[in-house]
């Protein structure tokens, strides 16, 4: 028996054609969606680079690199010297201990949670965190000195000096004792010429014009308890500090006046700027984030 569909069903044929339409014109959307996503995704994955020179791919998305120099001071009154270790075995004063009255710039990789701990031979005579970072290029000062006249524990001050074109001073005073004096800054002496002065806060940061000058210790008797001289020059962070304990216990040691860095007054001949003394304060000890 021979059954004829077409001629049973006249309609089958026709509506076979137009499945087989409709399947191929799906096939092609979905192949078109298919191939766009290929584009899109390959496109994305280049997003954020660029060819080099030599045909390698590279991001021209960077993450921002700031450099950190540490400046740190050993104020603490005594023969030992000092050593600071970032974390457990990093020393980071690899020329030498650091004896009282010194102060070293350091360029280590730093970031938040880092510890720098500071040893007198084997013995921990105190330790630093780091909670905080800024994000620019800065000097991060640190001091360590003596707490209190009785004990001979350690205590911290920190500063961030900011990025400016100025010459900035810190003064600092570490000093431990019933001994009061201020200090001051004046022209450098020189011949036939008046010499101005100016009082310093401590705890406090100036900016001062380029030039030479004298700074030094004023009892409240009038009289110079300590002297030192500062060069000044614009971009660079100086650190003035007083030092010194009138301990209870073990020996005394006298209030000294501390300036760092110490520059040659020549790298100053090529400057035109006038040498006017010029005072400003910045900021206030102590704000600093990084503690």
């Amino acid at each position: 028996l021979k059954v004829d569909w077409s001629a049973s069903h006249p309609n089958i044929e026709a509506d076979g054609g137009h499945w087989i339409f409709k399947l191929n014109t799906m096939f092609a959307c979905f192949a078109f969606v298919l191939s766009s996503c290929m584009v899109l995704t390959e496109s994305l994955r280049h997003t954020g680079q660029h060819i080099n020179h030599d045909g390698r791919a590279g991001t021209f998305v960077k993450a921002l690199e700031f450099k950190h120099r540490l400046r740190i001071c050993n104020a603490y009154p005594g023969t030992a010297a000092i050593d600071i270790y970032k974390g457990k075995g990093d020393r980071l004063n690899g020329d030498g201990p650091m004896p009282y009255k010194s102060c070293n710039d350091f360029v280590t990789p730093l970031k938040a949670g880092d510890k720098l701990e500071f040893k007198i031979g084997d013995a921990n005579a105190g330790t630093f965190s780091i909670a905080d970072l800024p994000n620019n290029d800065a000097v991060l000062f640190l001091v360590i000195h003596r707490h209190d006249t009785l004990s001979t524990a350690v205590a911290f001050e920190s500063h961030v000096f900011a990025n400016l074109l100025n010459a900035q001073v810190a003064i600092v005073d570490t000093y431990k004792g019933t001994a009061k004096s201020e200090p001051r800054i004046m022209d450098a002496a020189s011949a036939g010429k008046k010499s101005r002065s100016e009082e310093l806060r401590f705890e406090s940061v100036v900016a001062v014009n380029p030039g030479v000058y004298d700074v030094a210790l004023v009892g409240s008797d009038g009289k110079t308890k300590a002297k030192n001289s500062l060069v000044a020059r614009n971009r660079e962070s100086f650190i003035i500090l007083r030092t010194g304990v009138e301990a209870k216990q073990g020996p005394s040691y006298p209030q000294e006046l501390v300036v760092y860095p110490k520059l040659d007054p020549s790298a100053l001949h090529s400057s035109a700027a006038p040498r006017v003394m010029m005072l400003s304060v910045l900021a206030i000890l102590g704000c600093a984030v990084w503690v």
